[in-house]
């Protein structure tokens, strides 16, 4: 299975490095993977492919829009699939950019209106996502998407046999939407946690910020909010692992991050990121991984 949208901060290319800090136990026994920030949700897709002991996935994001795309893929991924492919054939018949324009804003504009059922709402968060410039999700201060249209000639849109079996795999799965701390309220009895965090990084330069992906910003507090709520994981015997830029890449004195997880243990390595407007963006920075050692 892969993600079904492009993502700002998809973890794909991180994969390898998350793996090597997996806990032992989620290789010999059953447990629950907890994301607080599921975004795309890459790590959570591959461990419901990958890792055959995990039998309890507690999902959760402050995008509203984006849950709602998780719900119906649980719950009505054919009749999903059908209204996708309807967008894709109506799509395809447009020759060229200029003529796709209409089409393409038309339906931006019904999307922000959020009063279309759930079905339609998530194939048009699926349809913008494909076919919108960089595949970059963006909302402004009233939560309109506002990104505009991408020059891609002949994108597709959905991949049904993807949607499916993501379909199957989300069946037990619970599915939040709101604050991250909102699932400590989720956790299961009988397994142990696994907790990956993903939250919007804090940017490391004035144009790297793609923190605008929902309405509520992420600021330094919040990042200290985070911080704290990763000791309450800590103490209630979970296993984290956290991901986050590395201010270090532009000011070598920032110690943001290695005074707020000081008693925890922070390695930095090499990422490429995945969305920029300029392709030279597109270079290996570092990023930080923190854990604890349950």
């Amino acid at each position: 299975m892969k993600p079904f949208i492009k993502w700002a901060g998809g973890k794909n290319s991180l994969l390898d490095e998350i793996q090597k800090r997996l806990p032992d136990f989620v290789h010999s026994q059953d447990f629950c993977l907890v994301e607080p920030f599921v975004g795309g949700g890459a790590v959570s897709l591959w461990a419901l492919s990958d890792l055959p002991h995990l039998k309890q996935l507690v999902i959760n994001d402050c995008n509203a829009d984006l849950i709602n795309v998780y719900q119906v893929i649980k719950n009505n991924p054919d009749d999903l699939i059908g209204y996708i492919e309807n967008l894709q054939s109506h799509y395809d018949k447009l020759t060229d950019l200029e003529s796709k324009k209409p089409y393409f804003y038309h339906k931006r504009d019904v999307f922000n209106q959020r009063t279309s059922n759930d079905i339609e709402q998530a194939g048009l968060f699926i349809f913008l996502n494909k076919s919108a410039f960089n595949g970059l999700y963006r909302v402004n201060k009233n939560n309109q998407f506002n990104v505009p249209i991408g020059s891609y000639k002949k994108p597709t849109f959905v991949d049904k046999e993807n949607i499916l079996n993501i379909s199957k795999k989300l069946q037990n799965t619970k599915i939040l939407s709101g604050d991250f701390e909102l699932v400590l309220a989720h956790l299961p009895n009988n397994f142990p946690c696994l907790f990956y965090l993903d939250p919007p990084y804090r940017p490391i330069s004035d144009t790297a910020s793609f923190t605008s992906y929902s309405d509520n910003g992420f600021d330094d507090n919040e990042q200290k909010r985070l911080a704290n709520f990763c000791k309450k994981i800590d103490k209630l015997g979970h296993y984290f692992l956290l991901s986050n830029s590395d201010p270090k890449n532009t000011n070598s004195s920032d110690e943001f991050f290695d005074e707020l997880y000081q008693d925890f243990k922070i390695e930095r390595i090499q990422a490429n990121r995945t969305i920029s407007a300029n392709s030279n963006g597109r270079k290996k920075v570092n990023e930080i991984i923190v854990s604890n050692g349950v």
